[in-house]
């Protein structure tokens, strides 16, 4: 008889908001931790094991602050049964790290110190496998890799002219995206390098392409903008044609798409090597009506010229800030100020764009983390003083990539009824929850979101720890998936092809996980988790 067929729909009972030292999932699912912090990373490489390793053992072991990342199939293995997970470390996990770390300083730390830092930060690769029914990282992989604050990038694209031929380490890695042709997106969410800034700032900011099989040079994709870059997502249409989405996690800031000139190669994959190096630049728009614009961000045209008056962030403030000058004589001047390009072009303010995420359906969702200071209000940011964030759907007119208008509207404002004030209350259908910032559209069509609130107790009181929902694109009814420990932002979602495995990333929690569950007694750490059902369903169904 054929076998039955697999249902994704969502089944799963949602769970009540928590608090507690542990990570919360529905009946029937477990979490389980596959990767903490400090955990070996290179074949051969010593963890951390609660005494603090030298600058050379840091950089190959798990970095801290576990943020985006994605899961990738290897050649000759199941993809439902092993893969690579590529990893951004945001920020240091101080402390595993030398005593002090916590209160690193770079002017008085040693160059010992300063290297171990920026060890804590970039990009893990490492290949994971299903064993007896349990994910655990390959320990000898060839695959395994760190790329930390102390490597050296090729830089791509315009800018290189002005930001030089290479540049030392990446930082702020938050989260991530992925492009059709197998590499990895990981995004700097800072314009300078704060833990050693004796490097020039306009090396930091970027987009930076690496490559989990190790065959491409990591480099940092200038024409893709400097900002303070939280992910990206991609839409490419049947001919090639290939637009990425990025968002600038500024409070507040502007929501780019990059349009690349060539297009998307899917038979010869070192024909995209330096693809997303020449293309167009856009800042959108968004209007009362629903509508919206993308502008070109390119020199000569929108006031991207000698003598530009930016006007600065005037949302935040009932009197505008004097209007600086900007001189965009080249189209590396623009790319290396791309906040300013933007706001000069007429670009929407928005409050912190953070996850983009592009549907099946080629439908975009975006998340609006907060902006607690907001003073001036217009309809894609209604709410003054927006401390629980919203989330805006749109879809590209004629359903292209390199469409330069779109529909949108407003998905859902984050909030909850029992608060007082009106622009705490939200409209969310079902389980609430503050500052959206984490969202996927998984490849059966269903929508995820994870939460990056507040941890204080006037938050938690009412919305419990961060956690990760599902949210019906039609009915807009949310649904509580799991909960993190205290203190965390809940992070990452990538998962297997069947969907029967997601990956997610539980950063910065407090108290005493996972080292409780663990059976250790190390400080809390960052860590990813592996959730799953008992009975071997799709995740959600």
């Amino acid at each position: 008889a054929p076998a039955p067929e697999v249902s994704y729909d969502v089944t799963f009972k949602g769970i009540p908001s928590a608090m507690g030292n542990r990570v919360f999932v529905p009946e029937g699912y477990t979490a389980e931790v596959i990767f903490a912090a400090g955990d070996a990373v290179v074949a051969g490489a010593a963890a951390y094991a609660g005494t603090p390793l030298d600058a050379a053992g840091y950089e190959q072991v798990a970095g801290g602050n576990h943020d985006g990342m994605h899961f990738y199939p290897i050649d000759g293995v199941d993809p439902n049964q092993g893969g690579l997970l590529a990893i951004n470390h945001e920020a240091p996990d101080a402390a595993i790290l030398y005593a002090g770390a916590a209160s690193y300083n770079p002017a008085t730390a040693t160059a010992e110190q300063k290297k171990i830092v920026l060890s804590s930060v970039g990009v893990s690769v490492i290949e994971v496998q299903l064993v007896n029914g349990k994910w655990a990282v390959k320990a000898d992989s060839p695959y395994n890799k760190r790329y930390t604050g102390n490597t050296v990038y090729q830089v791509g694209g315009p800018a290189a002219a002005v930001v030089g031929p290479t540049v030392v380490g990446t930082l702020n890695n938050c989260a991530s995206g992925m492009t059709p042709w197998g590499t990895y997106l990981t995004c700097e969410e800072t314009t300078d390098n704060y833990l050693d800034p004796t490097q020039p700032a306009n090396g930091y900011g970027w987009v930076v392409e690496i490559d989990p099989q190790g065959t491409f040079a990591a480099t940092k994709r200038t024409a893709l903008g400097r900002f303070d870059h939280e992910n990206t997502d991609y839409m490419v249409d049947a001919d090639g044609r290939l637009a990425i989405y990025m968002g600038d996690d500024s409070t507040p800031g502007c929501v780019y798409k990059f349009v690349a000139a060539g297009k998307y190669n899917a038979s010869d994959r070192a024909a995209n090597r330096d693809l997303l190096d020449t293309g167009t630049l856009y800042a959108a728009k968004f209007n009362a009506d629903g509508t919206g614009q993308w502008i070109e961000l390119t020199q000569g045209k929108n006031g991207l010229v000698v003598g530009a008056q930016d006007p600065g962030n005037y949302t935040q403030s009932a009197v505008p800030p004097a209007a600086t000058t900007v001189d965009f004589v080249t189209q590396a001047d623009v790319l290396v100020n791309t906040k300013s390009a933007a706001r000069v072009a007429g670009a929407t303010l928005m409050d912190r764009p953070e996850w983009v995420t592009v549907g099946p359906d080629r439908h975009v969702y975006m998340t609006f983390t907060n902006n607690g200071s907001r003073q001036v209000t217009e309809a894609a940011n209604p709410r003054a003083n927006n401390p629980h964030g919203h989330i805006i759907h749109w879809v590209e007119d004629g359903d292209t990539a390199a469409a330069t208008t779109f529909k949108w509207d407003m998905f859902l404002l984050a909030g909850d009824p029992r608060l007082a004030a009106a622009n705490l209350q939200g409209n969310i259908n079902g389980d609430t929850f503050s500052s959206p910032d984490g969202i996927g559209v998984d490849p059966k069509g269903r929508l995820w979101v994870q939460t990056d609130a507040s941890t204080s107790a006037a938050t938690t009181n009412v919305f419990g720890n961060n956690a990760m929902y599902y949210v019906d694109q039609e009915t807009k009814a949310s649904r509580r998936f799991l909960v993190g420990p205290n203190g965390c932002e809940i992070t990452g979602l990538t998962y297997t092809p069947d969907l029967r495995t997601f990956f997610i990333n539980i950063q910065h929690p407090g108290g005493t996980w996972p080292s409780l569950e663990q059976g250790n007694t190390l400080p809390a750490r960052s860590a990813t988790i592996v959730v799953r059902r008992t009975d071997g369903k799709p995740v959600g169904a």
